[in-house]
C-alpha cells in the first residue's frame, strides 16, 4: 500500500510527466488531471498516436506518438521524462512500462481502475516506483493538504 509519504516523494521528485493516452477533449479525466498537474508547476507531455498524427497539440504542448519520441524531443531541451502517467486499459500497460522503462522513466504511474502485476514487475525490477489505481491529481492534492509542495 502506497503511503502519503511515498505518493509525495513521487510527486516532489517527478516534474516532467508523459501522459499516455491524454485525450484532447477538455471533458475527458486524462485532459482535466494533466490541466491541473500543468497548473501546479508539472511539465506535461502528451502521449497519443492518433493526436501525434493530425499534429495537433494539447495543453499547449507538442503530442508524440510513443515515449521514445517524446523522450527524444525533450533530451534536445535538456530534460528527461520522469513520471509516465498511463490513462490506458489494464491490459495495454506492459509495453508502456517497457518504454518508460527504456527511456529511463523514474516512475510508472496507473490510473485510477488500471493495475497490471506484470507492468508492475517489469518497471519495479528496473527500479521504477510504481503506483496502481490512484490518480495522480487526487493524491497530489492530499499531498498539498499534508503540508507536501
Amino acid at each position: 500500500m502506497e503511503t502519503i509519504e511515498r505518493l509525495g516523494q513521487i510527486l516532489a521528485r517527478d516534474r516532467v510527466i508523459a501522459v499516455v493516452g491524454l485525450s484532447p477533449r477538455p471533458d475527458r479525466p486524462s485532459f482535466t488531471t494533466s490541466r491541473y498537474m500543468q497548473q501546479h508547476g508539472y511539465r506535461i507531455v502528451p502521449v497519443n498516436p492518433q493526436a501525434a498524427d493530425s499534429g495537433e497539440t494539447i495543453l499547449g504542448e507538442t503530442v508524440y506518438a510513443s515515449l521514445g519520441e517524446a523522450a527524444d524531443a525533450l533530451r534536445a531541451e535538456g530534460l528527461r521524462i520522469q513520471m509516465v502517467d498511463c490513462f490506458r486499459r489494464s491490459a495495454d500497460i506492459p509495453p508502456i512500462a517497457q518504454e518508460a522503462v527504456d527511456i529511463g522513466a523514474t516512475s510508472l504511474w496507473m490510473q485510477m481502475g488500471i493495475e497490471n502485476d506484470e507492468a508492475a514487475a517489469v518497471a519495479l525490477a528496473a527500479g521504477l516506483d510504481v503506483v496502481m489505481d490512484r490518480c495522480v491529481k487526487i493524491e497530489h492534492q492530499r499531498w498539498l493538504m499534508q503540508g507536501g509542495g
